[in-house]
């Protein structure tokens, strides 16, 4: 699936990523500042997350649970240094909860990855319009 939109449209944009996920875990692919925390935020919204959701930068891995039980594991790897690291948080533990999980920078730990997911690449256009392919 492929879209281009602008920021306006992000909330009928998350609409339709949350109606075509058929996987748990969810890669986010961009580079810096094209707008995957944004998005997250967005989709996590479509899921039923109330709580404020934020870019887990220094934090790692934020959680966020809605009233309907839905949880929410937002990460952002970006800071580590190693696949060691990530263990070290107990990763697996969250990518096989059966829970929701969105993953920023999931390069930075290939082999943890698991092979039910799915990835969504967002590039920022010379428009400032992003274009979003789900696979």
């Amino acid at each position: 699936m492929e879209m281009i939109f602008s920021l306006e449209e992000i909330d009928a944009v998350a609409k339709t990523v949350v109606e075509h996920l058929s996987q748990k875990v969810v890669l986010f692919h961009a580079d810096m500042g094209a707008g995957k925390t944004t998005l997250i935020k967005h989709i996590s919204k479509q899921l039923g997350i109330d709580d404020m959701t934020s870019s887990p930068t220094f934090s790692i891995v934020n959680e966020y649970r809605a009233t309907n039980g839905t949880q929410v594991f937002h990460f952002d790897l970006y800071r580590l240094n190693s696949e060691e690291e990530a263990y070290d948080f107990g990763i697996e533990e969250y990518l096989y909860s059966g829970e929701w999980c969105f993953i920023e920078w999931p390069e930075k730990t290939p082999n943890l990855i698991p092979n039910e997911h799915q990835q969504i690449n967002l590039t920022v256009l010379q428009n400032g319009k992003r274009k979003l392919t789900l696979f």
